[in-house]
């Protein structure tokens, strides 16, 4: 099945609390699109809110009228990137007065009147209670919540449904996010609902195959340099040999998240060079 799947459900029920209803916005980094959630009873809560494609709006209408409801009766958001909160301002037109919420770190540009919340806090929901669990990594806020009733997770971008997750070099980190994973591990957990792609059924397990993917990746970058392979388009061109040339930019960050993260460690070295990608050797 494709990563980006056209034919993935623009909106589903996958439990009597959750309802999905898709972003509309497939592309390499999104896949399907990223999914929002509609979570609890009668007056659900509405988890992130898409890109702020023109469709959305009324794809969340038809779906609330479809489930006897009217509106949700406010927004959380799982983190800063576009794809999660881009629509909020399309739902503050379309439900006046709904509040939103996320956590506010390093931010700059948000829409206006943001609720700050923090690690622990509870959200309550008609029927569903809801945990902010700071998840840092991908994003320096990102939030997932647990569904308490369910003992499941919604994961933002730090687990996805179909696909690894990128580190981006601006805010994010592999260390934080490697620490963010084993962290899930620790809560009792079933379901996944990820931002992007399926829901998965064996929630630690699949985590566990995340941190085991991230470690095979630092193997793979350590052998590289010690067979001479010095930059990061060298070491992309035979890791990512098997993965599309569309997707080597993203491979290209994921491995210097790595670099990153192992120069902060003391294993590894940079050595920039003007006008050439910057080479890199182990320390001995």
């Amino acid at each position: 099945m494709s990563w980006i799947d056209r034919d993935f459900p623009t909106t589903a029920t996958p439990s009597d609390l959750v309802g999905r209803v898709l972003g509309l916005n497939p592309g390499l980094m999104t896949g399907p699109g990223t999914n929002t959630y509609l979570v609890g009873r009668r007056d659900p809560i509405l988890l992130d809110t898409g890109a702020g494609v023109a469709g959305y709006v009324p794809l969340l209408a038809r779906y609330l009228a479809g489930r006897g409801w009217r509106q949700p009766s406010r927004i959380v958001l799982t983190h800063r990137h576009r794809d999660h909160l881009g629509g909020v301002s399309q739902l503050r037109a379309r439900f006046r007065g709904i509040p939103v919420a996320k956590m506010i770190h390093r931010d700059s540009g948000l829409p206006e009147a943001i609720d700050d919340l923090r690690d622990g806090q509870a959200v309550h929901g008609d029927g569903a209670t809801l945990i902010a669990v700071h998840t840092p990594g991908h994003a320096s806020d990102h939030l997932c919540f647990y569904l308490v009733e369910e003992k499941a997770l919604f994961t933002g971008d730090v687990v996805l449904g179909g696909s690894t997750t990128v580190i981006p070099l601006d805010d994010g980190d592999l260390g934080d996010y490697m620490t963010s994973l084993r962290r899930l591990l620790d809560l009792d957990v079933r379901r996944i609902y990820p931002a992007h792609g399926p829901v998965i059924e064996d929630g630690p397990g699949r985590v566990r195959e995340y941190i085991e993917h991230r470690l095979m990746r630092e193997r793979q970058i350590l052998e590289a340099l010690g067979d001479g392979l010095v930059t990061i388009p060298e070491m992309v061109a035979r890791i990512y040999a098997d993965v599309s040339a569309a997707l080597h930019q993203a491979a290209a960050q994921s491995v210097a998240s790595h670099l990153a993260k192992l120069a902060r460690e003391g294993r590894v070295r940079e050595h920039v060079v003007r006008d050439a990608p910057s080479r890199w050797e182990l320390v001995r």
